[in-house]
């Protein structure tokens, strides 16, 4: 027993075994073990040297190694100089102590078994400003960045920055190949100035050569090529590269578009280029929903073909049911069909064809509604687009024995400027769309020109765009003569989720006057509608609005002939879903006759 006695631990063994255990679980430094001073330094330059210290990350691991954290003290004196030279200092002092002692001092093969502290000390030295920034050759048209001038601060960024202008001013001109041939710096640290020549060499200037198209598997090389509007032979232009990515992402067939200049220059200055894509999956099967208390459900799908025929051909078929389970027994439906080609007739255009069939009812109004149309479509610009087509509708109203037959062909101008930051839940930018529609009715039924307008705007209030103000105003009119020889579908109502909210859809229009004495309602021949709304983000995924609408509908052309008013307004709730926000609306009636009490809204995307 006696030498079992001996085999305890004394304390002297139990404090050398808790030691042991502690290097094992702790080998470095933990949290609070390394600290960074930068006396002088203003708080801007503070939090660069912060984010770009390795030693900072380290020292927060509770697992961090002793060997981790030499490692990243031998990597962050180059890095604290880059963080100083691009805020304009190149007279630092930086001193990286592993427990007192210079990591630059320890051999890099012999790093410390266990480090207890880190101290690290920055001194910036004076602030450099540029005596001489130039740049040869100088490319005219080269826009320069501001902060390369003489008398600015010396930011080391500012340097790159012009490098690379330089260069893409050189790329404008044609000379595809240009690239930075060196530099030339001198720092002054009696005055403080950093003079500054950055080298270019311009290379020749160049066309474009072959097209080389890798990855297509269903899509043909030719209208590939129409789409993209290669320009093969014309002078180089960097634009154009941009562009031809643009149209083809346009085009929908590409999950991914990636344009790439050939290394080298091909015999008689042309440099070949090669597109490498990637298709999207031919089919795609759509749904959607929204829901109102009054007006029932809406539900809607569409089917897509992405490239039917091997030439970006999109045809998209589309299903709406209108109004079920509606308090007024609403039972519309609209059937539609659009066949698009990209690229036809030429670049940045695409022409098409549509076909549609609806039903739809009001009250005791029933419209139907059979229509055929072809047309084309220009892209301007990125933000511009513009839209022209020929389309024949003939189209029936019936409402308490009153019954009248349309036909008529249409010419449908409209020019699009949208430069939303977002299509579904915009939080900055402007929308604006403009339309006239002449058309020639034939029988009894009027001719004339509808004009349309669709202006939006947001713009954020809040930081971090937490709080956002949107508005809209629509108007339209038609220049006829009689409502009840105008086709419906020309004429305007209001109320419902794209009006009026908190009225029924539809719900506010004129009153006519048959030849046999029967009051009918039907569309005005006048339009303004009004909507307000201020959303604020809850947190990152829910969002609140708050919002009021007025819709006016009148009799005469160009807002005479008497008409009425219809307010209403609400609030609501917003869920970012990833690809757009659910839309939970609660809205009741302000003025107006055709007030119902509280209306629900269910939606994807915001109301405008």
């Amino acid at each position: 027993m006696k030498g079992s006695s001996a085999t305890r631990p004394g304390w002297s063994g139990w404090l050398g075994a808790a030691a042991l255990a502690a290097q094992l679980l702790w080998p470095a430094a933990g949290a609070g073990d390394v600290t960074l001073s930068a006396p002088g330094a203003d708080r801007r330059l503070e939090r660069d040297l912060e984010a770009a210290s390795l030693l900072l990350q380290a020292g927060r691991e509770p697992d961090a190694s002793a060997q981790d954290l030499f490692v990243a003290a031998r990597a962050d004196y180059a890095r604290y100089l880059s963080v100083l030279y691009a805020h304009g200092f190149y007279g630092p002092t930086i001193h990286i102590l592993l427990d007192g002692r210079e990591a630059a001092d320890f051999a890099a093969v012999d790093a410390p078994d266990r480090i207890g502290s880190v101290r690290i000390t920055i001194d910036p030295g004076p602030a450099f400003r540029f005596g001489k920034a130039r740049m040869k050759p100088y490319a005219p048209g080269t826009r320069l960045p501001p902060d390369y001038r003489d008398g600015r601060p010396a930011y080391s960024t500012a340097i790159e920055d012009a490098a690379r202008a330089g260069v893409e001013g050189w790329r404008e001109l044609g000379h595809a190949k240009a690239a930075v041939d060196g530099q030339s710096i001198t720092a002054d640290h009696r005055t403080g100035l950093l003079d500054a020549e950055v080298h270019l060499r311009a290379g020749p200037k160049l066309s474009f050569g072959r097209l080389h198209i890798v990855g297509n598997q269903r899509m043909r090389p030719r209208p590939i090529t129409k789409i993209a509007g290669y320009p093969e032979g014309a002078p180089f232009d960097p634009d154009t590269l941009d562009k031809m990515a643009s149209r083809l992402r346009r085009a929908g067939v590409f999950r991914s578009v990636v344009v790439r200049e050939a290394a080298n220059v091909s015999p008689g200055d042309r440099l070949d280029i090669t597109l490498l894509l990637e298709e999207e999956a031919p089919r795609r099967l759509g749904f959607g929903a929204e829901y109102s208390s009054l007006d029932g459900a809406n539900l809607s799908a569409f089917w897509l073909h992405r490239n039917l025929f091997g030439g970006a051909e999109r045809l998209r078929v589309d299903l709406l049911a209108k109004g079920i389970g509606a308090k007024t027994d609403l039972s519309d439906y609209r059937l539609g069909l659009r066949l698009e080609r990209p690229g036809t007739p030429f670049t940045d255009s695409s022409a098409f064809v549509t076909a549609g069939a609806e039903r739809e009812v009001n009250g005791s109004a029933i419209t139907r509604s059979l229509r055929l149309g072809i047309g084309a479509e220009r892209v301007i610009t990125p933000t511009l687009t513009a839209d022209a087509s020929l389309t024949y509708l003939d189209q029936s109203f019936e409402d308490l024995g009153f019954r009248a037959t349309y036909r008529l062909l249409s010419l449908p101008l409209s020019l699009k400027w949208d430069r939303r930051d977002d299509l579904l839940a915009p939080k900055r930018g402007t929308y604006l769309l403009v339309g006239a529609t002449p058309f020639m009715g034939f029988g009894t039924t009027e001719s004339g020109t509808q004009f349309k307008l669709d202006a939006r705007i947001y713009r954020p209030v809040a930081a971090d765009d937490r709080v956002v103000l949107a508005g809209r105003l629509q108007l339209g009119t038609v220049t006829t003569a009689g409502l009840l020889n105008t086709a419906p579908d020309f004429l305007f109502l209001s109320g419902g989720g794209g009006t009026v909210r908190g009225h029924p859809f539809q719900s506010l229009g004129v009153s006519s006057v048959t030849g046999s004495g029967q009051t009918v309602v039907t569309g005005g021949r006048s339009f303004i509608g009004l909507s307000g709304e201020v959303r604020a983000a809850l947190n990152p995924r829910l969002g609140g609005a708050v919002f009021y609408d007025a819709g006016y509908v009148g009799a005469g052309s160009w807002f005479g002939g008497g008409g009425a008013w219809q307010t209403g307004a609400g609030v609501g709730l917003r869920y970012d879903t990833g690809f757009g926000p659910v839309r939970l609306d609660l809205a009741v009636p302000v003025s107006g006759t055709t007030r119902r009490g509280l209306q629900i809204y269910v939606g994807i995307g915001q109301a405008f």
